[in-house]
């Protein structure tokens, strides 16, 4: 915001207060909103915070705004500012419930797992639609001591998710914490026919059901003909699973071996990363 002579500031507050916002100021909104969008959708994270700014600059009693650059600031990990900002958009407009789930998601990056599940379960009692396909409430169910909750979540996620390694490996890890290993493999979902496209998770899929060894998985991600980012995504996540895979067994010095080489060798952007970062980050506070 520009500095003003203060007369001059009271006379531009005093117009603000008596008269709505011009169209033409009203338009300068809607812009800088969409240019944050489309900015988060393709993944500018840079000029999508400096939209979403000028947005809340603009107009501050725009809620879309202050969620907007909490979306930009939670792509950049600054989580704490992030909150603050969902916050501010819920405090502005309290149908704006997404505020709340994406504070969900955020309260569990920074290892407020508790925080997180409570946030994600506000926004699912709204929406009860949203339950099945919420896997971070999932994963959050799983670190608040909660896996048989978990399970359940993953369950619901079948339909929407039974080509998925991912979903059927979180349900599997759910059990083997209530049950062990045994009777979680004999309780593990169907994969569709189709399988998943990722061939590190077809091994992984053989993996829990005891038929891959974790240097499989491994080797699987490391032949794989792919440079640059795809290629640090195959290994991360083949060294996420096969981690998450030693920690079901309860070996918990192969698990941090390998998590430790997911979050520091391997760092992508996606949540996923955020979850092999709380896993570590919880085992050196046992």
């Amino acid at each position: 915001m520009r500095q003003f002579r203060f007369v001059f500031a009271l006379a531009l507050a005093l117009t603000v207060a008596s008269f709505p916002m011009s169209q033409s100021r009203a338009d300068d909104v809607d812009d800088a909103l969409k240019a944050a969008s489309d900015a988060l959708r393709s993944g500018d994270n840079d000029k999508a915070l400096k939209a979403a700014e000028e947005a809340v600059k603009l107009d501050p009693k725009k809620a879309m705004a202050w969620f907007l650059r909490a979306e930009a600031k939670a792509k950049v990990r600054k989580h704490e500012e992030a909150i603050k900002d969902y916050e501010k958009a819920f405090e502005l407009d309290k149908k704006l419930l997404a505020a709340i789930n994406q504070r969900g998601g955020e309260r569990f990056r920074m290892g407020l797992v508790k925080e997180s599940v409570e946030d994600f379960e506000t926004y699912i009692k709204a929406n009860p639609k949203a339950y099945d396909d919420h896997w971070r409430y999932g994963i959050s169910l799983y670190y608040a001591g909660r896996p048989a909750d978990g399970a359940k979540q993953f369950k619901a996620g079948e339909g929407a998710f039974g080509n998925d390694v991912e979903n059927i490996f979180w349900h599997y890890l759910c059990n083997a914490k209530v049950d062990g290993v045994e009777k979680a493999r004999k309780a593990m979902l169907t994969l569709a026919k189709q399988g998943d496209s990722r061939a590190y998770m077809m091994k992984v899929n053989d993996l829990i059901r005891g038929k891959a060894k974790p240097e499989e998985v491994i080797e699987a991600a490391e032949k794989a003909k792919l440079d640059g980012e795809q290629k640090t995504e195959f290994l991360f996540y083949a060294h996420l699973y096969v981690g998450l895979n030693y920690e079901a067994e309860g070996n918990s010095k192969k698990c941090i071996e390998h998590l430790t080489a997911a979050v520091e060798k391997y760092k992508i952007s996606h949540y996923m990363w955020d979850v092999g970062n709380v896993h570590l980050m919880l085992l050196k506070k046992r």
